[in-house]
């Protein structure tokens, strides 16, 4: 069995450009970076029951003709699970419109197992951090 080192390291490469963990999305949450947005991709009623702080809800149906977001910004995508692969079809639409994007690997699964804090939405609709 033979093993293409440099077809592993552009493996690599491409999925350190273009993926991003829980622990970074949180550490740039901390910073409070102003360069990123968060975009949760799941149902809207998934997103009210809990979110990552300061994210904003893109579910399937709104990706085409997006005008809310920012050519400037990076935005960090995330679905359900490891295994969800919306917040990868939000990205293909959203790169076709010129925006930059990478996907948080594990999803909202994965950031409620690691313990970290969410937003839900309140009856009237403002944010509650848990």
């Amino acid at each position: 069995m033979s093993y293409d080192r440099e077809r592993a390291r552009e493996h690599f490469q491409a999925k350190t450009e273009f993926t991003t963990g829980t622990h970074e999305v949180l550490g740039m949450i901390d910073q409070e970076r102003d360069d990123i947005v968060i975009v949760d991709v799941r149902l809207p009623s998934d997103y009210r029951a809990g979110h990552i702080p300061g994210a904003i809800n893109l579910p399937k149906g709104r990706w085409e003709h997006v005008r809310d977001l920012s050519q400037d910004k990076l935005h960090i995508l995330y679905c359900y699970s490891q295994t969800c692969h919306l917040a990868a079809e939000a990205a293909v639409k959203l790169l076709e419109q010129g925006y930059r994007v990478q996907e948080m690997e594990g999803g909202y699964a994965t950031w409620l197992g690691a313990g970290y804090r969410v937003e839900q939405e309140t009856p009237r609709g403002v944010p509650a951090t848990v």
